[in-house]
């Protein structure tokens, strides 16, 4: 079917019931203005014009501002008409065909469990779904399965940069409010969000949008932004009866759309990000043939907002009570999230560094497969991810998208990484990368026993345990960490699941037991799980480490430096691979940098800090090629192992 943007704009514009004519699309964006509550107003808009509380608030405001009252009450009105949004039951049906036409290359599995559970919740709580966001296929995946499954109709946050013609005027007739990113200086736009919010959840609406913020270009879950999770605070402080539930979703693709996916790793390159308007969107729309198999749609366990800032006032939590429950959320996220057989694959592929055999990617996952399901972890579709045919048909629709390579011409299929795709089977790997996180900082952590000058028969836990803090300090701004005493829970599980079928004493182990423990493990995962960020760190590091004391440093220059050197690397073997060469990975490490007061310092001695950090991360990186070369000795052994062929 050859999509036509004039056929589009006419049809949506016909989905507002206006004919295409000059001018429709002025009129299509006209908005009722004034203070005082007016006939196409949504009912929140209504509500909050007429309540005495909220027009105190923008009284307070305007003193603060300086501005009259007259004037800011119009300006707050104006923006919660901006923003406010309606559920008009024709549109939304055809909202959801053009959706239906957008997904037709995935069928979409859903936790129907989850969703029956929700759906009995719904009845007394609004509902706040934060999810994982992947795609911009997300807003057409999601709403359906909640709208068929019996849920109330949804309010979906979206970034303002998708408020164009005609999707965004088609969409906010559909729930969907249009959000702006940049408002530290607009303070009555904020108070119009807040107050907005603070009434959907008063009427016991259910809200969506993402955690992040944004779509993940790496593959992982992002770190948490806290603004809209602060007015549904807000809203649960204020309002006595309130009592919202924060429900979790993971959303995961077996692979994303092509192109979408291939701007994601230009963007990690370097490259601008591409304007969202209506010749993108019919762009995106015609990119969307090709069968690309399932979306799966799960749902974490509910967080009741209330009972949550109770347990932590009671621990004494006073500040950083919504980050706490962000981070708890995205727990939740992340333990709801499955592995793929497209991420499994492409830790196989990305491990070796060259082309295998089916076998070899059989070799390479199995010991992943035994682990994931050890530990209890979900796979996506309940799928065995030791089944050839499983496996088979991952390979062959990763060549057919064009991330991955075949050559038959043998008397075996191999596969392989195309040119120029590792950061896009990085997306994919980095989909799983959660599960292993704890276990690759345990090897670390053993490694540092086993290397340490302890005597062989003297248990050395401090040594352990305060190696694992010290990465998981050195990872925080990438990785979601549990608190201080279950970290070292979670670090103690991992650590006996290395040690069997020896008995472990928790974090109590000498050094002849962590190398025995170390070279019996399989799989060895810290250098495919860590190294790609801590080679991007060093590269920051030693960028920052370059630089005089009194040079001002730009953070946009030096990324862009950061991109050069990395690629320079890449080339050399100095990194181990392209997916290191990250604007992404880069900013997350300088974010670190900041924490440490290493960017912008009056504090003495900032070269020598600078150094020395350079210096922990290389060490860091030196002990990750180490666990790397126990891996290939092991493959030296003909025992087929993950990581066995990577390139140091």
């Amino acid at each position: 079917m050859q999509l036509d943007s004039a056929a589009m704009r006419n049809g949506a514009i016909a989905l507002l019931g206006r004919t295409p004519a000059r001018g429709a699309l002025r009129r299509a964006q006209l908005l009722p203005s004034g203070g005082s509550p007016g006939p196409t107003d949504t009912p929140e808009v209504v509500q909050l014009l007429r309540d005495e509380q909220f027009r105190g608030s923008v009284a307070r405001l305007a003193t603060r501002e300086d501005v009259p009252f007259d004037e800011a009450i119009v300006e707050t009105a104006d923006y919660l008409r901006e923003m406010s949004a309606s559920h008009q039951p024709k549109v939304t049906q055809a909202w959801q065909r053009f959706g239906s036409w957008l997904t037709r290359g995935y069928d979409i599995l859903v936790d129907e469990d989850g969703l029956a559970e929700l759906r009995r919740l719904d009845r007394k709580h609004s509902l706040v779904f934060l999810i994982s966001h992947r795609s911009y296929l997300d807003e057409f995946a999601l709403p359906p399965v909640l709208e068929t499954g019996g849920l109330s109709a949804l309010y979906g946050m979206a970034g303002a940069n998708l408020n164009f013609f005609p999707l965004g005027t088609v969409a906010r007739r559909t729930g969907i409010v249009h959000v702006r990113r940049s408002t530290g200086d607009i303070p009555f736009y904020r108070l119009a969000l807040r107050s907005y919010v603070g009434q959907l959840i008063a009427n016991k609406s259910n809200l969506c949008w993402s955690i992040e913020g944004g779509r993940s270009r790496t593959g992982k879950l992002r770190p948490p932004r806290y603004g809209l999770l602060r007015y549904v605070a807000d809203a649960v402080n204020e309002l006595p009866e309130a009592d919202p539930l924060l429900v979790p979703i993971s959303i995961m693709y077996d692979q994303l759309p092509v192109h979408e996916v291939g701007r994601m790793a230009s963007e990690a390159r370097g490259q601008g990000k591409e304007a969202e308007d209506f010749r993108w969107l019919v762009n995106y729309a015609r990119g969307l043939r090709e069968r690309l198999g399932r979306v799966y749609l799960d749902f974490g366990e509910p967080l009741p907002l209330r009972q949550r800032f109770e347990e932590l006032r009671a621990e004494g939590v006073k500040d950083n009570q919504v980050e706490r429950v962000a981070l708890d959320v995205c727990h939740r996220i992340n333990a709801a999230t499955p592995v793929t057989p497209t991420a499994a694959v492409c830790i196989a592929l990305l491990a070796a560094d060259r082309a295998l055999t089916l076998d070899e990617v059989l070799s390479t996952v199995r010991p992943l497969a035994d682990y994931v399901a050890g530990r209890g972890w979900p796979v996506a579709g309940a799928a065995n991810l030791t089944d050839r045919a499983t496996l088979r048909w991952a390979l062959r629709e990763l060549v057919r998208s064009g991330v991955l390579t075949s050559y038959t011409g043998g008397p075996e299929t191999v596969w392989g990484i195309g040119a120029e795709q590792h950061l896009i089977a990085a997306v994919y790997r980095n989909s799983a990368i959660h599960v292993l996180l704890v276990r690759a900082i345990a090897e670390l952590s053993l490694l540092a026993v086993a290397e340490s000058d302890t005597s062989a028969d003297k248990a050395a836990p401090s040594t352990l345990f305060d190696e694992a803090l010290r990465l998981r300090e050195l990872l925080k701004f990438d990785f979601f960490f549990a608190q201080r005493d279950q970290f070292a829970e979670e670090l103690a599980t991992e650590v006996a699941i290395l040690a069997r079928p020896d008995t472990s004493n928790g974090l109590e182990v000498t050094k002849d037991q962590a190398l025995e423990w170390l070279a019996n493990a399989r799989p060895l995962v810290s250098h495919l799980v860590l190294r790609p960020f801590l080679d991007a760190y060093r590269v920051v590091g030693e960028q920052l480490a370059a630089l005089d004391e009194d040079e001002e440093v730009v953070q946009s220059a030096l990324v862009d430096s950061c991109l050069r050197i990395g690629y320079q690397w890449t080339l050399q073997h100095v990194l181990a691979s392209e997916e290191s060469v990250s604007g992404e990975m880069f900013n997350t490490a300088l974010k670190l940098a900041g924490h440490r007061d290493l960017v912008k310092s009056d504090a003495p001695h900032l070269a020598k800090r600078r150094r020395e950090f350079a210096d922990e991360l290389g060490e860091v990186a030196r002990a990750i090629g180490r666990i790397a070369e126990r891996d290939n000795a092991t493959a030296a052994m003909n025992v087929p192992s993950p990581l066995s062929a990577r390139r140091r």
